[in-house]
This record gives structure tokens, sequence and C-alpha cells, in this order.
């Protein structure tokens, strides 16, 4: 009685990392420390809590789909504001509140994929390596996916421009991460202005996974509605329907540490938008008012951004001064992971983890062998600097040694 559809899906990493290290009991404890999990360690914001507390009667409701008028001015303005759009350019219909972004990317493809396309299967690309609810929306969509391999040659970030026109004429949604998870790379403005060009030449929907945007060493990474909005100017887009074909997604997960309070949002084209409203309301799951208040508080608020920004470049400088040099190192544009070219990646993880009771993951495990075989991951380890200098600097230190 399964829904054989989702065979398709790869496996997904962190069951595979445990089946291959669990059965390992490390030599040496002294650095341990589970660097695979993107989970941020900071200590969330400290009015948080206030707000949430304030809101607690409020749980007898049911809260609004479609977000509080608190909540849609606090999201809009963030964007506006933040990514340098005009004035009123974002607005309620513009705008999804999301429990995560994971939550939304995933079902992205149920409301954007249509049965065929160009009387074949629908296409969905995704960069590789490759976040995995990017392949569930494929799959959960009736689409298959192209892997389009981001490697070094091409800044890590996938060159959809050089697919062959019948691939892009049956594509219905493609994704793209800036900055890139695992490389930490971030798309030029050049580089997101062509990607919407071609997915208005092609018909398909492009996808700003932005969900990094916030941790960045030392320029803000620009966004997808600002370069859509920048077509406009340039006499490339519509004044009137200025982001067709092109919606990004963010969350508060990352950027004030509060991947447990699941808020995140989805904003762009309005046609979109109101259709995923409409398919949410019959199985999405709504932020809890005093999460929309605790998130509307949150985005109104950059100080603390400011200072977790702070702690990550203290990071970069650790991981920089062990490993710079060695292992293909370049210090990330945006997010928290390092993406270490180490020659066998499923090998050197498992030496980590017998050695010296580190974890990370291996490269392979996030990326899928393309259409000719080649998995881009295979060389390399993801790990993700998450904790504070104190449990870092150690396990740095005996990741450098034991490589």
């Amino acid at each position: 009685m399964n829904n054989n559809r989702f065979e398709a899906l790869p496996p997904y990493p962190f069951p595979r990392v445990r089946a291959l290290l669990d059965h390992i009991t490390p030599e040496d404890t002294s650095a341990a420390l589970n660097m695979t999990i993107g989970e941020p360690q900071h200590a969330i914001p400290g009015f948080v809590a206030d707000v949430l507390a304030e809101n607690v009667a409020t749980y007898h409701k049911y809260p609004p789909p479609n977000g509080t008028a608190d909540w849609i001015r606090s999201v809009s303005n963030w964007i506006i504001q933040r990514f340098g759009l005009s004035e009123g350019a974002i607005t309620a219909d513009h705008i999804v509140p999301l429990s995560g972004s994971k939550e939304g990317l995933f079902g992205l493809g149920q409301v954007v994929i249509p049965e065929s396309k160009q009387n074949k299967k629908p296409l969905v690309l995704t960069p590789n390596p490759f976040y995995q609810p990017y392949a569930g929306s494929a799959v959960s969509g009736g689409a298959d996916i192209v892997y389009v391999n981001a490697i070094k040659e091409n800044n890590f970030l996938p060159d959809y421009e050089a697919l062959d026109e019948e691939v892009l004429d049956r594509t219905a949604m493609a994704f793209i991460c800036s900055p890139a998870n695992p490389q930490g790379t971030v798309a030029s403005l050049d580089y997101l202005k062509r990607l919407i060009l071609l997915a208005r030449k092609h018909d398909f929907v492009i996808v700003g996974d932005e969900c990094y945007s916030e941790i960045y060493d030392d320029q803000a990474p620009d966004g997808i509605l600002k370069a859509a909005e920048d077509l406009v100017a340039d006499g490339k887009g519509n004044a009137a329907d200025p982001f067709r074909n092109v919606v990004c997604f963010n969350s508060l997960s990352k950027r004030s540490n509060l991947a447990g309070l699941r808020s995140g949002f989805m904003a762009g084209d309005p046609e979109i938008a109101a259709q995923f409203r409409k398919i949410r309301a019959y199985g999405g799951a709504p932020m809890p008012i005093p999460v929309y208040a605790a998130s509307a508080a949150a985005w109104d608020d950059e100080d603390h951004v400011i200072a977790n920004r702070a702690l990550y470049r203290k990071k970069f400088d650790l991981a920089e001064q062990y490993l710079g040099g060695r292992f293909d190192f370049f210090r990330p544009q945006g997010g928290f992971c390092m993406w270490l070219n180490v020659g066998d990646g499923e090998q050197a993880c498992e030496k980590l983890w017998r050695t010296a009771g580190i974890r990370v993951l291996p490269g392979g495990y996030l990326a899928n062998a393309d259409a000719y075989g080649f998995n881009p991951g295979l060389p390399y380890i993801r790990l993700v600097l998450v904790h504070d200098e104190k449990l870092l600097e150690p396990a740095l230190e005996k990741i450098a040694a034991t490589l």
C-alpha cells in the first residue's frame, strides 16, 4: 500500500552516517564533538521567552493560517529593508508563513509542478550537493530530479544555463541555495538575474533558499527578490509583476538561533503565494499565535543578529588558523559550514570518529550521482561551526592533526 513514487528519494544523510559510525568505539574522546548537524548552539534572543509568555493565553485559539497583522508587517518590512527593495514591494499577498522553511521547501512542489510539461514528466533542477527537501519537493510533486553539479570550477553554484533546451523546457522548478549549503559560496546579483531570465524564458519557478543569508563573513548576500526588482530597472522585467516565477525562503532558525521555534516564510510571486496559501489551508500547520508574536519581535530586531554574526566570524578565524592551506580550505562567504577536500570523505569520517571521537558528514551523503554516475561530494567532508569556541578549537586542532 506504499506510494512507490517516494522510492525515487535519495537516502537521508543522517541515518547513513549513524549506520557508518555507531558500531565504532572511539579511541580518544578528549575533543569529542558532533559536527554533523547544523543546529545553532548560540543563545536565543533574550526577549523571545518574554514574548511567548506574554501571549501564552492565546494558545486556546486556532492560529490564523496566513499570519497575524504584526507578523506580516515585520516580515515584509524586514525583506524590504534587508534587501533594499522599493517601499511597499512586499505585502501580505506576497508572503506565506511557514512552520520552518523546510515545510515550505518540501510542499512547494505540490503547488507549482504540473502533471506534465511538453507532454512529458516534469523536471526539477537541484544543485548537487543539495538540501534533501528539494528532492522531496520534486518527488511529491510528481517530477523527476536533475542533479546539476555545484563544484569548485563553477564556484560551487550550479550552471543551469548550460543545460540542454529540452531539459529546460521540461523544467517546472529549480532551486538555488545562497549562501550555499554545504560550500558557503554566495551567488552574485548578476547570476541571480540570469537565473530569473532563464526561468521566465522556459516558464519554470526559480526558488531561492536564503536561510543562511544573515550569517556572512564580509558582504551581506544579495537576495533573489532584489535581483527580480532590479530587472525591472534594467528594462527586462514588468513593474506590475516584478516577482513573476520567483520565490524565496527564509527563517529564524539560523538568523536568530531559533531552530526549535519552527518559524519561516516564503515570499515572492503573488500567484504562487495565493495557491500555496490555498493548499496549506487543507493540510498546513500554522504557527501558534505566541510563535507569530515572538517571530515578529525577532524579525524587528537586528542587534542580536549582528552579535550572532560576530560569533561566527570568530569561528571562521579559528577554522582558518587550523585548516588554512590544507584540504582546499577556503573561508566561507556565508553560512557556518566547512567543505573540506580530504580525498575520500567516508574514509576520513570513519578515521575522525575512530581516532578522535569527532563526527562529521561524508560529502557524498549530501550529493547524488549525476546522469553520468559522478558524485561531486565524494572527496569532501562537511563540518559545521555551531559550537562555542571552547569546544570548537580543540576539535579543529584534532581534525587537522588526525587528517
